[in-house]
């Protein structure tokens, strides 16, 4: 299976646990509380979310354990649902723009970049963005992907709240290759 993850309602992999396949919009649906203290991703991507409907603060699970909400850069142990990274291949391109509708600085990336205002870019604003190629990305608010997160896929996001920011600021960014 392409796509299979295990949710654990106690810390190191302990208590009731919900396992997922794919794309699950509420964990309560499935019988499984929002408490979710450790993970085992066995395969693919994931973006987890602290809310149902793939709403609220975004997480970006790879393959891997997870044997504490702290490893997943959580603040508390709320999961309501999550869904998989279609990943597509390994070439990866994506264009940050200052401005919205793809205006103002651009600046085109290939690799991971842990602090963009380093790197040409003078503003920590990124209010749209197009991604090419094959993978997912990840935008970070701090430098050296720290803080809050967001993943984007293939396609075009004419300003921050398409990627369901709450502002433009984003100061380095990573690609999503752990996924298989």
């Amino acid at each position: 299976c392409p796509f299979y993850s295990v949710f654990y309602e106690g810390r190191c992999f302990t208590g009731k646990c919900l396992e997922v396949y794919g794309d699950c919009d509420n964990f309560q649906d499935r019988g499984f509380m929002n408490r979710v203290n450790s993970i085992r991703v066995e395969s693919g991507a994931w973006i987890c979310y602290d809310h149902p409907d793939f709403r609220g603060q975004q997480y970006i699970l790879e393959r891997g354990e997870y044997p504490e909400f702290q490893r997943w850069n959580a603040h508390n142990d709320h999961m309501g649902s999550c869904r998989t990274i279609r990943m597509h291949g390994e070439r990866y391109r994506i264009e940050l723009f200052e401005g919205t509708n793809f205006s103002g600085q651009c600046v085109e990336f290939c690799d991971d970049c842990p602090f963009l205002q380093g790197r040409c870019f003078t503003s920590n604003c990124i209010s749209s963005i197009r991604v090419y190629g094959d993978g997912a990305w990840v935008l970070y608010e701090e430098p050296n992907y720290r803080g809050r997160m967001y993943i984007v896929e293939r396609g075009n996001y004419c300003n921050f709240s398409e990627w369901h920011a709450q502002n433009p600021n984003i100061q380095s960014i990573r690609r999503v290759v752990n996924y298989f």
